[in-house]
C-alpha cells in the first residue's frame, strides 16, 4: 500500500514500521514521523523540524501514569473509507475516493508541565491519513471539549503548539543540507491553536483535510476549499457532541470522532497483526519506551508470480532459473543468477545478450474530444534491447490511423522496458537485475492542461521457451489528439524509482514537441506516475542493500507512426544511476554505452577509462565481434536419446522425435504412441446423443456438442428452445432434448412457427372456394356454375370463361364483368387491360412454406428458393414479396420473427415484412440516400446498414426508433455488410474503385481496422459462416470469390472465372451469389472450389441481395440477448462484451452509455438542454 506523495516517503515507510526497521513513526509527542525523530529538544516548538513529520498537534505532551494514551490501526473497512470520502469531497468536491487509511488519535494526553492532571482535562485529537490511488489526504479532528490548553513548556517558557507537515532536511549540492518544503497550519500564537477546534477548511467544524501529495514526490500541500460553516444548530453541530468515547483496558479512553469509530479490542505486542482489513488498535507507549511495531504482509498486492516459502534447496531447486544457484537461509531458500548472468534467481539472463520481448497489447482509448472510443485486441507488441548500451526498441501493429498519431508521445509504453534493462552506472541496478521478469506495472498518464487521463497497465509473465520476456499490455482512458501527419518529439527525461521489498513507485513530466504540417510546432506536456509490484525473496538480508532511490535517464527518444503499415515505433536509451545524476570525471565508455563492442558482448569497466569487451554466454569472439556457439554440432549428446537438438542464438533446445514426448522429467523422450481415442472409446467427450468425438491426429481429439446442445463438449446440456421465443405468440413450445417443436394452440392454424385464427384470403380466392365448395373427395365445382380464375397474387384474372357455355368476358379488379368485352364459344379469350393486383389489406406477402430457404431481391420483388439438405429445389421456387416500382437491393432475415428486411434506392426506404403473411412495414424512411447492405443481429435485435450516398454504416432497433450512426469517415462506396453477433464482430466491403477494401470492427463501431485491401476489384458481397468461422467476399473486379477466417488472415481462393457477382451467402458447406451477367442464383462447393447448379428465375432481369432464411435460428448467445443486456437503449455486442449506445435521435430521454457494466455517460435530453455527466458520477 502507497500513499502518493506522502512526504517523498511511502507510507509503507512511514507508518507501517516494517519497511522501515529504524524509524519510531507514531509518537506521543503529536506527530507522525517520516524518519527517525531526533533529540527532543531540536524539535520541540519548532515547525518545520529537521526531519519529516506530520503534526496534529506537537509539543512537549505526556502520556504517564497510565492516563494519556495513543492508538493507531490500518484499516481498509466500507465504512471508513466511505467515512472518509465524506470529509475529503466535502474539502475537495470533485476529487477521488480513498483505498487505504491509517488512523491515529490521542486520548487524553496532558502537557508535560500539567503532569498530574485528571482524567478528562487532556488533550484529545485524531489524524486520518486516507490514500487514493494518486492522491493521498491527511484529515484532523479536533473536538471542542478536547481541545483543554494550546500551549506547552519548551526551554522554560510557554509556547503554543504546532500542525502542520514537514519535510524534514534535504541533500543540498554534494556535502549539505537545507530545509525542505512545509506547510504550517498553526502559527505562533494560541488562538490558531484553539481556533483548530471552532473553525474548518472542509466545511464541518473541528474538521481539517489537506491534499498532501499528488506523485510520489512531495511538492505542496493543499488545504481544503471549504471554510465556510453551516449554520450552528446547537449541540448537532458540535464536534465534541458528534464525537463518541469508549473505554479502553488500562483505564485511557478513545475519543472517536464518528466516521473512524474503533474496536473494543486492543492488540497487545505479542499478537498477531489481524491484516489491513481489521479494524484492532495498536497502543503506543510514551518515547521513553519503544513503540509498539505494526506487523505488515503484503496481503493486497495481488501478483501472481513465484512465491517463496520456508522450505529448502532440497526440495525447491527446479524453482530457480537453469542459470542460477539455491541457496538455503535460516528462514528459507533463494535463488541468485550465477556469474555471467543477471536477474533475481527465478529469471536469469545472460550478462551482454540482447533481450527480445513479444506480447500482445489491447485498449480502449478515446482520442481527443470524441465520444466513441477506439478499441484494439491482441495487437502484436515486440521489443528488442541492445543490454550493454541501454538502447530499446519497441514496436506496436495494426494501430488504426485513428488513434496512432495520438499515440506517438507515448513513449511511456516502451518505457518500463528501459528500465528493465537499462545501461547500470556503477553500484545501481536495473530493474531485471532486481525483480527478474515477473511483474506488474501500472501506470497513469495526465496529459495537461486537459486532465486527460490514460491508464496503462502491464503484466510482465517471465521468459518463455524462446528466451524472449513476454508481456501483455492494456490501455484505457482518452489522449489528446494529434493531427494526421503530425510528428512529435520527445525531449529527454529522468525518472526517480523508488524501491521496497515488494513495490517501486516513480514518476517523471515529460516535454514533447508536436509539428504539424503547416510547419507550425506546438509544446505540450503530460505527468507520470507509475507502480511496479513484484514477489521478492525475503530470505537474503543481502538483498537488501539495493539503493532506496535510483534514477532513469531517458534520452535519444524516437517515436514514429507508419500509418501505411498502422505500425507505431518508439526508440530510447535507458541508463541508470544515481539520483542526483552525479558522474565520476572520467567517464568508462561502460557507462556511457559508447564502448563499440558487439551487440553480443558485455562490457567490462577496468581501472578508469580502461574496459574490454567480453562475449556473453553462448557466443565466442573477441568481444568487439561475436558467434553464435553451435553447441548441437560442439557437444557431443548435448540431447538424449530419441530427440534432436536445435541451435539457437547463445543457446540451445532439445526436442523429441515424432513418436516420442518428454517425460516428467522434461528431459528424457519417450515412446508416443498415438491412439485415437474416438474410435478406441476412451475419449472424455459426453455420450454420443449429446456430443461428438473428432479425431485430429497422433492422440489427440476434439470434443463437440451436437446441435441442440451447449457445453465445451466434455459435459453438454440441452438448449431450452423454448426459453427465446422460437415459436409465434399463438402457439405452445415443447422443448426435447437437442431440439423443439412448435404447435399452434386451439383454434389456431399453422406450423407453430405461425399461427392464424383463420386463413387470410383474396376476394378472388374467397369467391372461387365458395363456389367450388367440398366433398369427401376435395373441392368439387358444381356441373354448369361458372368458377373464377385467380392469379398467383390472388387477384382475379383479367380475362373470364364459362367452361359450360364457351364464353369469355374481361373483369375489373372487383371481379366484375366489364360490358361490351364478352365473347361467344370458338371466339376466344377477348383481349383485356390488365388491371393490376387488387389491393388487400395486409396481404402483401405470400407466406413461406416451413424449412429453410435462399431469399433473394429481383427488381420489384423478392423471391425465394427452398432448400433440400444442401441442394436448390428450384422446381418449388416462388415469389415471396411483390412490390411493383420498387428496387430491391439488399436483403435480411430475422430469424426469430420470421421477418424478411430489405433496403430500397427508390423512395428510399428501409421496410420489412412477416414471411408468414401480412403487409409491408416501413422501418426507416428519412435521412436516407442510397441504403443498400443489411444485416440483422437476431440476438441483440438490432439492423445494420450501409448507405453509398452518404458513405456511412448505421445501427437502429428493428422498429427503427433506435437510430445511431457507428462509422462515417473513410467510406467511399460502402456496400455488403454482414455481423456475427456471438462473437460481436461486423464486417462490410468498399468497392471504391480506386481503393477497395473489406474492413470489419467491433459492433458497436469500436476497433476498427482494414482486413484485406490488396488484390480486390469490386467487393461486392459478403457472407460468414459461423460453423467454420469463414468470411467470403464475391468480387467482381477479380471474379472470383474468396475466404479467410479474419483472425488468422489465412486467404485462399474458393472459385474463379466467375462472371459479374453482387449479392452472396452461405449454408453449411456450399455458397450461393447472385450474377447480373447469367440472371441467375448459382451454388457453389465451397471445399471443392467447383460449381454444382444453377437457378434461373422465370423473370429475366438482374438480381441483388441474396440471404439465407433459416428454419431455426443459429445456435450461440451474446450479452444482448437476455434483458437488452441491462442497456436502457442500444445494445450492441463486442468481442470483449457489449456497449450500451444512446441513438442520435434520443430526444426528451434518459439515456446511459456504458460498457461492461462501467457507466460512460449519461444524458438527458430536453428542453434544449443536454446533460453529459461521465465515469458514473451522477
Amino acid at each position: 500500500t502507497v500513499v502518493p506523495g506522502l512526504l517523498a516517503y511511502p507510507v509503507a515507510c512511514g507508518l507501517l514500521v516494517s519497511l522501515c526497521p529504524d524509524a519510531d513513526p507514531i509518537n506521543t509527542n503529536g506527530f507522525v514521523a517520516m524518519a527517525q525523530p531526533s533529540a527532543e529538544s531540536t524539535y520541540l516548538g519548532k515547525m518545520p523540524a529537521g526531519f519529516g513529520m506530520i503534526a496534529a498537534l506537537h509539543g512537549d505532551l505526556d502520556t504517564g501514569d497510565g492516563v494519556g494514551k495513543v492508538y493507531y490501526r490500518q484499516d481498509a473497512s466500507p465504512a471508513t473509507l466511505r467515512q472518509a470520502a465524506e470529509q475529503i469531497n466535502r474539502a475537495f468536491p470533485e476529487d477521488d475516493e480513498p483505498e487505504h487509511a491509517v488512523v491515529v488519535t490521542w486520548v487524553d494526553v496532558a502537557s508535560r508541565q500539567h503532569h498530574d492532571h485528571s482524567r478528562g482535562d487532556g488533550l484529545e485529537k485524531q489524524l486520518v491519513i486516507a490514500s487514493a490511488e494518486t492522491t493521498s489526504y491527511a484529515i484532523l479532528l479536533y473536538p471542542r471539549k478536547g481541545m483543554q490548553f494550546a500551549s506547552t513548556a519548551v526551554g522554560g517558557s510557554s509556547q503554543a503548539m504546532q500542525a502542520g507537515f514537514s519535510k524534514g532536511l534535504v541533500k543540498y549540492l554534494v556535502f549539505s543540507t537545507r530545509q525542505g518544503p512545509y506547510y504550517r497550519i498553526t502559527t505562533e500564537r494560541e488562538t490558531s491553536v484553539r481556533a483548530l477546534a471552532e473553525e474548518t477548511n472542509s466545511g464541518k467544524r473541528g474538521v481539517w483535510v489537506y491534499e498532501i501529495g499528488t506523485s510520489p514526490y512531495f511538492t505542496s500541500v493543499a488545504p481544503g476549499e471549504v471554510t465556510d460553516l453551516p449554520p450552528d444548530t446547537g449541540l448537532e453541530s458540535r464536534v465534541s457532541e458528534e464525537a463518541t468515547s469508549k473505554r479502553y483496558p488500562g483505564g485511557g479512553q478513545q475519543v472517536t470522532y464518528s466516521p473512524y469509530e474503533p474496536e473494543e479490542e486492543v492488540y497487545r505486542k505479542e499478537q498477531p497483526h489481524q491484516g489491513p482489513h481489521h479494524g484492532g488498535q495498536f497502543t503506543v507507549h510514551t518515547v521513553q519506551y519503544q513503540p509498539q511495531v505494526v506487523v505488515v504482509d503484503d496481503g493486497d498486492i495481488n501478483v501472481d508470480v513465484f512465491s517463496y516459502n520456508s522450505e529448502t534447496c532440497a526440495n525447491n531447486r527446479n524453482k530457480c532459473s537453469t542459470f542460477a544457484d539455491c541457496k538455503d537461509y535460516a528462514s528459507g531458500y533463494c535463488c541468485h543468477c550465477r556469474p555471467g548472468y543477471y536477474g533475481n534467481g527465478i529469471q536469469c539472463v545472460s550478462e551482454g545478450k540482447p533481450q527480445r520481448m513479444n506480447g500482445k497489447v489491447n485498449g480502449r482509448v478515446y482520442v481527443g474530444n470524441s465520444p466513441s472510443p477506439v478499441e484494439f485486441n491482441s495487437n502484436d507488441l515486440h521489443s528488442y534491447v541492445v543490454a550493454n548500451d541501454g538502447r530499446a526498441y519497441v514496436a506496436i501493429s495494426t494501430i488504426p490511423a485513428r488513434l496512432g498519431p495520438s499515440l506517438q508521445p507515448l513513449s511511456a509504453l516502451g518505457g518500463v522496458i528501459g528500465w528493465a534493462f537499462a545501461l547500470e552506472q556503477p553500484g545501481y541496478k536495473n530493474g531485471f537485475s532486481i525483480i527478474g521478469g515477473e511483474f506488474t506495472c501500472q501506470a497513469e498518464v495526465t496529459f495537461l492542461p486537459a486532465q486527460e487521463k490514460l491508464t496503462i497497465k502491464q503484466v510482465f509473465s517471465g521468459i518463455d521457451e524462446h528466451d524472449h520476456l513476454v508481456v501483455s499490455t492494456t490501455l484505457e482512458g482518452r489522449v489528446p489528439e494529434v493531427l494526421r501527419g503530425s510528428t512529435v518529439q520527445i525531449e529527454p527525461y529522468s525518472e526517480i524509482y523508488q524501491y521496497s521489498s515488494n513495490l517501486i513507485t516513480s514518476s517523471s513530466t515529460r516535454d514533447y514537441t508536436v509539428s504539424l504540417d503547416d510547419g507550425s510546432a506546438e509544446t505540450r506536456t503530460y505527468q507520470w506516475r507509475q507502480t511496479i509490484t513484484f514477489q521478492s525473496c525475503p530470505n537474503d538480508e543481502a538483498a537488501r542493500a539495493v539503493l532506496p532511490t535510483q534514477m532513469l535517464s531517458v534520452d535519444q527518444v524516437f517515436v514514429m507512426y507508419d500509418s501505411n503499415n498502422e505500425l507505431i515505433r518508439y526508440a530510447m536509451s535507458n541508463k541508470i544511476g544515481d539520483v542526483n545524476g552525479e558522474v565520476t570525471s572520467q567517464e568508462n565508455s561502460c557507462f556511457t554505452g559508447r564502448h563499440g563492442c558487439d551487440t553480443n558482448a558485455v562490457c567490462r569497466p577496468e581501472q578508469g577509462t580502461q574496459f574490454t569487451c567480453q562475449c556473453a554466454a553462448g557466443f565466442t569472439g573477441d568481444g568487439r565481434s561475436c558467434y553464435d556457439i553451435d553447441e548441437c554440432r560442439e557437444i557431443p549428446l548435448a540431447c538424449g536419446e530419441h530427440s534432436v537438438c536445435n541451435n539457437q542464438p547463445g543457446t540451445f533446445r532439445c526436442e523429441c522425435n515424432d513418436g516420442y514426448q518428454f517425460a516428467s522429467d522434461g528431459h528424457t523422450c519417450i515412446v508416443d504412441r498415438p491412439v485415437d481415442h474416438c474410435a478406441a472409446g476412451s475419449h472424455d467427450c459426453d455420450i454420443t446423443e449429446r456430443a461428438h468425438c473428432s479425431y485430429s491426429g497422433g492422440s489427440s481429439y476434439i470434443c463437440s456438442c451436437l446441435p441442440g446442445f451447449q457445453g465445451h463438449g466434455r459435459v453438454c446440456q440441452d438448449i431450452d428452445e423454448c426459453q427465446s421465443a422460437r415459436c409465434h405468440q399463438k402457439a405452445v413450445c415443447y422443448n426435447t432434448q437437442g431440439s423443439f417443436t412448435c404447435q399452434c394452440r386451439p383454434g389456431y392454424y399453422g406450423d407453430g412457427f405461425y399461427c392464424s385464427s383463420e386463413r387470410t384470403k383474396s376476394q378472388c380466392e374467397t369467391h372461387r372456394d365458395r363456389l367450388l365448395g367440398s366433398t369427401e373427395y376435395g373441392p368439387q365445382p358444381v356441373p354448369g356454375q361458372y368458377v373464377p380464375t385467380c392469379d398467383s397474387q390472388g387477384a382475379y384474372e383479367a380475362s373470364q370463361c364459362h367452361g359450360s357455355i364457351g364464353h369469355c368476358w374481361c373483369v375489373d379488379r372487383n371481379g366484375l364483368e366489364i360490358p361490351g368485352t364478352r365473347t361467344g364459344p370458338g371466339r376466344g379469350r377477348p383481349l383485356c387491360i390488365e388491371q393490376g393486383p387488387t389491393v388487400h389489406p395486409a396481404v402483401d406477402v405470400y407466406p413461406l412454406p416451413p424449412g429453410t430457404h435462399l431469399l433473394f431481391a429481383q427488381s420489384g420483388r423478392i423471391e425465394f428458393v427452398p432448400l433440400e439438405g444442401y441442394n436448390m429445389k428450384k422446381t418449388e421456387a416462388k415469389t415471396v414479396l411483390h412490390l411493383p416500382e420498387k428496387v430491391i437491393i439488399g436483403v435480411a432475415y430475422d430469424c426469430v420473427e420470421k421477418m424478411v428486411y430489405w433496403t430500397d434506392i427508390t423512395s428510399p426506404s428501409i421496410s420489412k415484412a412477416n414471411l408468414q403473411g401480412g403487409g409491408a412495414i416501413p422501418v426507416i424512411r428519412s435521412d436516407l440516400e442510397s441504403p443498400e447492405g443489411i444485416a440483422i443481429d437476431h440476438l441483440g435485435r438490432t439492423l445494420f446498414w450501409t448507405d453509398s450516398m452518404k458513405d456511412r454504416i448505421e445501427v437502429a432497433s428493428l422498429d427503427g426508433t433506435k437510430r445511431r450512426v457507428l462509422i462515417d469517415t473513410n467510406l467511399v462506396n460502402p456496400r455488403a455488410i454482414i455481423v456475427d453477433p456471438v462473437n460481436g464482430n461486423m464486417y462490410w466491403a468498399d468497392w471504391n474503385r480506386d481503393a477497395p477494401k473489406i474492413e470489419t470492427s467491433a459492433m458497436d463501431g469500436t476497433n476498427r481496422r482494414v482486413l484485406v485491401k490488396d488484390d480486390l476489384g469490386l467487393p461486392n458481397g459478403l457472407t460468414y459462416d459461423p460453423q467454420s468461422s469463414q468470411l467470403c467476399w464475391a468480387d467482381a473486379g477479380t471474379h472470383m470469390i474468396e475466404c479467410m477466417n479474419p483472425v488468422q488472415g489465412d486467404r485462399r481462393k474458393a472459385m474463379g472465372a466467375i462472371q459479374y457477382p453482387f449479392g452472396i451467402t452461405s449454408h453449411g458447406k456450399n455458397i450461393y451469389y447472385t450474377d447480373w451477367r447469367r440472371d441467375a442464383v448459382i451454388m457453389v462447393d465451397r471445399q471443392a472450389g467447383t460449381e454444382t447448379d444453377v437457378f434461373l428465375p422465370q423473370k429475366q432481369t438482374r438480381l441483388y441481395g441474396i440471404t439465407t432464411a433459416y428454419a431455426q435460428c443459429p445456435s450461440g448467445k451474446n450479452y444482448c440477448a437476455v434483458n437488452n443486456g441491462g442497456c436502457t437503449h442500444l445494445c450492441l455486442a463486442t468481442p470483449r462484451g457489449r456497449s450500451c449506445l444512446c441513438p442520435n435521435n434520443a430526444l426528451g430521454v434518459s439515456c446511459v452509455e456504458s460498457e461492461g457494466g462501467q457507466v460512460l455517460r449519461w444524458r438527458e435530453r430536453g428542453a434544449g438542454i443536454e446533460v453529459e455527466r461521465e465515469g458514473g458520477r451522477y
